[in-house]
């Protein structure tokens, strides 16, 4: 049985120009600060990297970029390949094993209302595409609908999926899935409650804010592991003032303008994703966060 994945990884975020194109050199700067948070990995491709707005062109670029940038940095890499359909899914997973990736995820295909049987196909044609695990993806916030416990059982069956991404508040669920099939990796996806997936039994996160607190969270993680809860909930209280001062400027428009106060240009978000109040304002406004006695000391 192949070694069960674990850990944290940052979902990385995009580098874009100012007019916002896709910009290479903005993406290695970007990609270099995550890499010196000590996660065990990186998230490429996902809908933190404005994925959902990029061409594959430059989705498949971007795995090219950063498998140079984490070459000699012992970070593991999964692609997420998740398109509208099929084909580009698939062409690029094919881009990532050629690049040497560890593993693949994937958003369900959600352009249209696909049954449970239809997901369940794109499933299983994307995990025989390349011989890489695949992580699947739990996400109605992003998709508009769950997936049915019965079905996410049955692709967690399928051959080469590996394990989920889960990323939804039906805790219950969670938790009947991995009993059910313990043998399967289960990562959690929401930043703001990572300890309660870790408390349920998830082997790793995958988040937005580990762009920046990456070193926070893989002292959560520890903390957990080690029985602390004490000092889980602490650390947790502090990503939370982090995440709310992120609702008020929109979450991935007010990353890049955190990332603007620590000195790394990547650009604007893609149109017509924007943010929700005046640029100045919005890094005044996490220039204050970041500065804050619970944030601080876990920035690099």
């Amino acid at each position: 049985m192949a070694e069960k994945m674990t850990g944290i990884y940052a979902a990385l975020m995009t580098g874009l120009d100012d007019a916002g194109g896709f910009d290479e050199a903005r993406q290695r700067g970007l990609t270099g600060y995550v890499l010196k948070q000590g996660m065990d990995g990186l998230y490429v491709g996902g809908s933190s990297g404005e994925s959902g707005l990029l061409t594959v062109d430059e989705l498949a670029e971007q795995q090219e970029i950063v498998a140079d940038c984490a070459r000699d940095s012992g970070a593991k890499l999964i692609a997420h390949v998740g398109m509208p359909n099929l084909r580009d899914s698939v062409r690029l997973a094919q881009r990532a094993a050629d690049l040497c990736y560890q593993a693949l995820s994937a958003l369900p295909p959600h352009s249209y209302p696909f049954s449970d049987a239809e997901i369940e196909g794109y499933y299983r044609d994307l995990a025989v595409a390349t011989d890489l695990p695949l992580i699947v993806y739990e996400v109605p916030v992003r998709t508009g609908r769950p997936i049915a416990l019965e079905a996410l059982e049955r692709i967690l069956d399928l051959p080469n999926v590996a394990g989920i991404k889960f990323t939804s508040t039906d805790l219950f669920k969670f938790s009947m899935l991995r009993r059910r099939r313990p043998d399967s990796s289960y990562f959690f996806g929401f930043d703001e409650i990572y300890l309660t997936g870790g408390v349920l039994g998830a082997d790793g996160g995958i988040g937005t804010t580990y762009n920046i607190l990456g070193k926070l969270y893989v002292a959560l993680d520890k903390a957990l592991r080690a029985g602390d809860l004490a000092r889980a909930q602490e650390l947790q209280d502090a990503s939370q003032i982090f995440v709310e001062a992120l609702l008020e400027t929109g979450v991935l428009p007010g990353m890049k303008a955190a990332f603007r106060v620590l000195g790394i240009e990547c650009g604007p978000t893609r149109a017509p994703m924007a943010l929700r109040m005046p640029e100045g304002k919005a890094e005044a406004h996490m220039r204050a966060v970041l500065d804050r006695p619970e944030i601080k000391p876990w920035l690099v």
